[in-house]
C-alpha cells in the first residue's frame, strides 16, 4: 500500500473516521495536525492543482472562522494568492481531511471516494 499524508484535526470526528478507514486498508499514514502544521500557500497551491478541484472547495465553509470573517461574500473578489495566504493563515479555514500521496489529492471524507481513490 502507499504512504499517504493526511492533514487532519484530531478532534474532528470526520477526520478520525477517514484515518480509521485508511488504516483499515493497510495504508501507511503520515498524520499532520492541520492547525499546528498548516500547509503553506505554495503547498496548498500544489494540493489544489493535484486535486483537480476549484480553490474554493478547500475552504471549510461550515467552520466558525469562515463565518466570522464573512468569507462567503469576500472570496469572489480575492485573488488566488490572497485566498491561498488566507487558508495558510488558519488551519481551521481548511476543509479537512486532505489526503495526498504526492500526486492525487482528496478533500473531505466520503467513503465511496476513498474506496475508489485510496483503497482500490
Amino acid at each position: 500500500m502507499s504512504k499517504l499524508t493526511i492533514y487532519q484535526y484530531p478532534k474532528c470526528g470526520t477526520c478520525r473516521e477517514a484515518v480509521k478507514s485508511l488504516q483499515a486498508k493497510g495504508n501507511e499514514l503520515e498524520l499532520k495536525h492541520i492547525v499546528e502544521e498548516t500547509p503553506t500557500p505554495d503547498e496548498l497551491r500544489v494540493l489544489v492543482k493535484n486535486s483537480g478541484l476549484e480553490l474554493k472547495k478547500f475552504f471549510n465553509t461550515s467552520g466558525e472562522v469562515y463565518k466570522a470573517l464573512g468569507l462567503k461574500d469576500k472570496l469572489g473578489s480575492m485573488s488566488e494568492q490572497e485566498q491561498l495566504e488566507l487558508l495558510a493563515s488558519s488551519g481551521m479555514l481548511i476543509k479537512r481531511p486532505i489526503v495526498t500521496d504526492g500526486n492525487k489529492v482528496t478533500v473531505g471524507y466520503k467513503e465511496e471516494q476513498y474506496e475508489q481513490v485510496w483503497n482500490g
